[in-house]
């Protein structure tokens, strides 16, 4: 039996894994055309399942593969008890993301979650609903909020670009991930002053409910020697 190990299937952050891990002395490589989702890997033991970015926290948290590699932001904010169903075995220092609270620039009084919080009672008391913020991050941003003690808002789903939804009059805030800010500010948004939710990067992890027989803990043994985690 060898190890299942899920990584993205496109993009950078599939480049970067296959770098990663080829600095390690495990190469991994795409077989086939572009349009199939197959790669190899350099070692006995692996099992290479390319998947998006997004569904490898659900075959982590089911326990169909025993590593995988996406986001911190995904799997903290798709795996309820997160901590519970997956292990981290090593930051990978790439796929670096804020998941951060924005507002329009034009509220030159909200700058903080204080800041917020009075706007969206001031909002409620004048609108008579509750103030829209548009997020793919729902169980993140509804922790981290009611933490922070700010009420009188809902999240709304977006599944689109996050940051266009606010100059579309179907939300008044958002919270998405940024890496330079610089979608932000073409949208006429900043972040809050204290409005972190997480700061996300890719991580290796291990699935504590998938099938760890002894031939699967000595395989992941084996892995870690090499990759020297």
């Amino acid at each position: 039996m060898t190890l299942r190990l899920g990584i993205p299937s496109k993009g950078r952050l599939m480049e970067k894994t296959f770098a990663w891990f080829a600095d390690r002395g495990v190469p991994i490589r795409r077989t086939g055309s572009d349009r199939e989702y197959a790669a190899e890997a350099g070692a006995d033991d692996l099992t290479l399942m390319l998947l998006s970015a997004g569904e490898i926290p659900r075959e982590l948290a089911t326990g169909r593969i025993h590593l995988g590699v996406t986001g911190s932001d995904l799997v903290r904010d798709r795996i309820p008890a997160w901590d519970q169903a997956v292990e981290v075995l090593a930051e990978l220092g790439f796929g670096f993301a804020d998941l951060v609270i924005a507002v329009p620039d034009f509220w030159v009084d909200v700058e903080t979650l204080d800041d917020l919080d009075a706007a969206a009672a001031d909002f409620r008391s004048a609108h008579g609903h509750r103030l829209r913020i548009a997020t793919k991050y729902h169980r993140l941003v509804r922790d981290f909020l009611r933490e922070a003690g700010v009420a009188d808002y809902r999240l709304v789903d977006s599944q689109g670009a996050t940051e266009g939804v606010v100059r579309h009059g179907t939300a008044e805030a958002i919270a998405d991930i940024t890496s330079t800010g610089e979608t932000l500010r073409a949208n006429h948004l900043k972040p809050l002053a204290d409005g972190l939710v997480h700061r996300s990067q890719a991580v290796l992890f291990r699935s504590r409910g998938a099938d760890w027989g002894d031939a699967e803990r000595a395989a992941l043994t084996r892995l870690k020697t090499v990759l020297k985690l």
